[in-house]
């Protein structure tokens, strides 16, 4: 079940009106279930967390950590992560994602991202996101479409 909090810091606003502190973070745990295993996803015999499942979970962090920031027709898009996945993680245990908002430049949000299970740290490294209209990312798309 996600949990989050948000610790105040320098308040940085966007040039979309935003405002997003450094400093804000947000945590969420996830059990490791089979489906999430590089094993599922094609690595005969891996029967551990996937690394893309990994990302995914940090990318999910993200957007909860700026979901409450973010007026009702914006929304958040990943552009860019570093991550190094430093420890395997067995089926049944809890995963605990942390994201923390380190830089804040227009609508560019930079995080530093770390990971880890019930024993150890398994993952870290950094996520930029873009904060984006609605309306305007939906017509690029339908434009891309035509």
């Amino acid at each position: 079940m996600p949990q989050g909090g948000t610790v105040p810091a320098v308040g940085v606003s966007s040039d979309m009106g935003v405002k997003v502190d450094v400093g804000r973070s947000y945590q969420s745990q996830t059990r490791v279930e089979e489906w999430m295993t590089a094993e599922k996803s094609g690595n005969k015999g891996v029967d551990v967390l996937s690394t893309p499942i990994l990302l995914q979970l940090i990318e999910q962090a993200a957007v909860e950590c700026l979901a409450p920031t973010l007026a009702p027709d914006q929304i958040s898009l990943g552009a860019y992560i570093e991550l190094t996945h430093l420890a395997p993680t067995p089926v049944g245990f809890i995963v605990r994602t942390e994201v923390e908002v380190i830089g804040v430049d227009g609508r560019r949000i930079n995080f530093a991202v770390t990971a880890f299970d019930e024993r150890e740290k398994i993952a870290e490294g950094s996520h930029e996101r873009y904060i984006m209209d609605r309306p305007k990312f939906l017509a690029n798309l339908e434009d891309k479409q035509a």
